[in-house]
Parts: structure tokens; C-alpha cells; sequence
């Protein structure tokens, strides 16, 4: 399968860098071809101007501010996000990426009457969440996991209707010991390997 692995970190030799080299390794383990989008490493900006915004129901995939992401986007089959968890979110960078490469024409359609919108991205097959949160997982659940709601509802919907979703997270992350990164990285390889 080809899949496009989102990374949303700003520090190198950051833990989450650990996840997403876990996550590569199991998925090439698994026979996966995989395409990494290091959103920081190419400084993505995720500031979207007020033109951009004012043509964007109307946008044509011919007009697209990221041509080589929409690109990627269209080729893979499966999608997963590896990022940390901030104030119970998506980082801003990865919002921004959301907002700006997610367009009509590429992944979704507008009808010309009423009605809802088409899902474009129907060639998805899967979405993955890897991500880590300082939040205890009884409280992330509490105030209702925003970054995940986003992510395997919200943008599955625009995915294929038999779309599998993949959901891990390292809950506790900022008393995370020694033991409890290696067993995570350890299961994320793991499941990811069994895809």
C-alpha cells in the first residue's frame, strides 16, 4: 500500500521523531511503500493569506498552493498522522496543512445545489493517529480528544465508506519514564507492522 506518513514536530531528536521512525520501520516491515511529509523539515507554512481563503470553495486542483502535497495526497492509499498532542489538539502546523492542502477538487467536491459535500478522497483506505499526550487518557477522553475527532471523523468522512482507522497514543507523556517510550515505540512498530 502507499502511504503518506504526516510528521508534525518542530524538534529533531524529539520522542515523537522516535514514534515516527517506529512507524516507518513497521510499516516498511509490513511491505508498505512509504512516503514521509516532514511538515517542519520542509517549513510548511500554515498560515493560509485572505486570497487564498477567498477562492478556496471555488479552487481548482490546477490552482493548488501545494501542487507536490496534493500531489502525494492524491497517490497515497492510506494516511498517518504522527504528532504530538498540545492542549488536547492537533499542533498548528498540522491544522494549517489540514486547512490549506485540503481543498475542493482534491479532496472533496461542492455541489452546485443543495446538499452535502462529495468525498474526492474515496482512494483512502486507511487513517492512523500516532500521537502522544501529556493528558492522563481518562481526561483526553473527558474533553472529548479533539485531534483524533478531526482526524478519523472528521476527515475520514471524505475517505473511502470501508476507510479502517488507527488510533495510538502515549498518554501521560510529560511523567513518561524510560520503560513506558520504549514499550510505546515497541507497540507501534508492532501494530503497524500487522497492517
Amino acid at each position: 500500500m502507499r502511504i503518506l506518513l504526516v510528521y508534525c514536530h518542530p524538534v529533531p531528536e524529539s520522542f515523537c521523531a522516535s514514534v515516527r521512525d517506529a512507524a516507518i520501520r513497521g510499516l516498511e516491515k509490513a511491505g508498505h511503500d512509504v512516503d514521509l511529509l516532514d511538515l517542519y523539515a520542509e517549513g510548511f507554512d500554515p498560515v493560509m493569506p485572505a486570497d487564498e481563503r477567498r477562492r478556496y470553495n471555488d479552487m481548482k486542483l490546477a490552482d493548488h498552493p501545494f501542487p507536490d502535497h496534493a500531489r502525494r495526497l492524491k497517490a497515497a492509499e492510506a494516511l498517518i498522522f504522527v504528532y504530538p498532542t498540545w492542549w488536547y489538539g492537533l499542533p498548528a502546523m498540522l491544522k494549517g496543512w489540514l486547512d490549506r492542502v485540503w481543498t475542493s477538487d482534491l479532496t472533496f467536491a461542492i455541489p452546485d445545489g443543495p446538499g452535502p459535500i462529495k468525498p474526492l478522497m474515496t482512494h483512502v483506505r486507511l487513517l492512523g493517529v500516532i500521537t502522544t499526550c501529556g493528558a492522563p487518557r481518562w481526561w483526553s477522553y473527558a474533553v472529548g480528544h479533539p485531534g483524533k475527532r478531526t482526524i478519523l471523523r472528521g476527515m475520514r468522512a471524505l475517505c473511502a465508506k470501508t476507510c479502517r482507522r488507527v488510533f495510538m497514543a502515549h498518554y501521560m507523556m510529560d511523567k513518561s519514564t524510560q520503560e513506558s517510550r520504549a514499550k510505546y515505540l515497541a507497540a507501534v512498530e508492532k501494530r503497524l507492522a500487522s497492517l
